[in-house]
């Protein structure tokens, strides 16, 4: 507050001044002034002092107030002088009534009253300590929390009391918990990154196998179409030579050679060599499509359509038996290649046919069900199979994994299968049934109308 101007001299009669000269007065009005000007002086730091105390203070109130980890600052005694709204929210009692409470109050059980005495004492002749105690909250329940007890002294440097700095421990455990999930993330996709090139360096193998194998495959083909005619002109010849009456010797020679029984197995020989070739070529033709994208032409495509030809062809084939139930759905277009997708449809139930075929007492069954929503349609593959190993889940769409026996599988079906899904924006899973046999779930995009 400003300070008032010094009151002017009382006019006295020139009596009473005698003795007193001009000089000696001219003193004393100086002296009054260079008072007053310190006192205003004063006053204006005193001001300036108190506003920047008043900001010191709101800083630290600020900073107490933003602190989401617990402070409790106590004397010698234990004694509770300062707190935050963390440790407040915590245990759900206001700031004034936790001053001068002890902090022995706040502990929930035995184990952390003798902890916080042992950190007391510890903390008494060391910089600090970390104790790990359980406060009682809000609610009622007990909260772990790892405190930080470190010594406080006053200007002079005599300890006057301890902080406690600490942070529940069930955020701790949130944060490694979300750390540990990060990490196991980024070795997933470190994994993940490897595979992709492994199966790139694979991919340029695949194709120059499947390339030189080609061409020695189609000699083979050639060459077994030839001598098929080839023997069909034999027999004939043969037949008649036999119609004619031969020598004793020639006979002889007939029954020794097995000529009769040769002519019998030559068709069939014939016929299985025919057949291993051409397997040879389908599986070239997976290897070739597994090392190289094939673009072909998109239109619309009817999925009703496209499983009912994948039935018909799988029965047709190599499961006459195959027990498949399957309605007709409304008519659902979609965006794709036809021929591709009844490569996935015929995959999808081929396997199904060969995973429940697997017990002579059991009846291979299949049921396929579509259903669809207002941006895709879902196809799904339900058979009565013994379903798919735990293990074997996450890597049933690798390139050449099988769990099939030497010769029943190349590994590739699969894998193609999802890799023609995802080129149609498309999604492809397995699971097992809760009820028993594995599902394997095709969802597309319908077409835009």
């Amino acid at each position: 507050m400003p300070v008032p101007p010094p009151s002017p001299l009382p006019h006295l009669p020139l009596g009473e001044l005698e003795g007193v000269d001009e000089a000696t007065w001219l003193d004393v009005i100086q002296k009054m002034d260079e008072v007053y000007s310190k006192l205003v002086s004063d006053e204006v730091e005193l001001e300036e002092k108190n506003a920047q105390l008043e900001q010191s203070q709101q800083f630290i109130f600020s900073l107490l107030s933003a602190m989401s980890d617990v402070l409790i600052a106590c004397n010698e005694d234990g004694l509770i002088e300062e707190t935050n709204a963390a440790l407040c929210a915590l245990v759900g009692r206001s700031e004034e009534s936790l001053r001068a409470t002890p902090v022995l109050d706040l502990l929930a059980d035995e184990q952390s009253v003798q902890r916080w005495r042992l950190a007391m004492y510890h903390s008494a002749s060391r910089e600090g300590t970390v104790v790990e105690i359980n406060l009682r909250g809000a609610d009622g329940q007990v909260v772990a929390v790892d405190l930080n007890c470190t010594p406080r002294h006053n200007s002079a440097g005599r300890q006057v009391g301890r902080v406690l700095v600490g942070r529940p421990l069930g955020e701790l455990k949130r944060a490694y918990h979300q750390l540990r999930e990060a990490h196991e993330a980024l070795k997933l996709a470190q994994q993940q990154l490897l595979h992709s090139e492994k199966m790139a360096s694979l991919g340029r193998l695949v194709a120059g196998v499947a390339h030189e194998l080609n061409n020695p495959i189609s000699f083979v083909l050639g060459n077994v179409h030839v001598l098929q005619r080839y023997g069909t002109r034999l027999s004939r010849y043969l037949e008649a030579v036999h119609q004619l009456e031969l020598l004793p010797d020639l006979l002889a020679l007939r029954d020794e050679l097995r000529i009769d029984r040769l002519l019998q197995d030559l068709p069939s020989l014939m016929e299985g060599t025919l057949e291993g070739a051409q397997r040879t070529t389908d599986i070239v033709s997976g290897l070739k499509r597994f090392s190289t994208a094939v673009h072909e032409d998109v239109t619309q495509v009817e999925i009703n359509a496209v499983v009912e030809r994948a039935i018909h062809w799988v029965k047709k084939g190599t499961a006459p038996r195959f027990e498949i139930r399957w309605s007709r759905g409304d008519d659902c277009f979609v965006n794709g290649n036809a021929g591709q997708l009844l490569q996935v449809m015929m995959n999808l139930i081929q396997n199904a046919y060969d995973a429940s075929n697997q017990g002579e007492d059991r009846t291979p069954q299949l049921q396929i069900s579509l259903q669809r929503d207002e941006a895709n349609v879902h196809v799904r593959f339900a058979d009565n199979g013994p379903g798919i190993a735990p293990e074997h889940l996450s890597r049933i769409f690798d390139p050449f994994f099988t769990t099939k026996s030497v010769g029943k599988g190349t590994g590739l079906g699969l894998s193609i299968s999802y890799g023609i899904v995802e080129q149609h924006a498309g999604r492809l899973s397995a699971e097992n049934l809760p009820q028993g046999g594995a599902q394997f779930s095709l969802t597309l995009p319908l077409a835009a109308c």
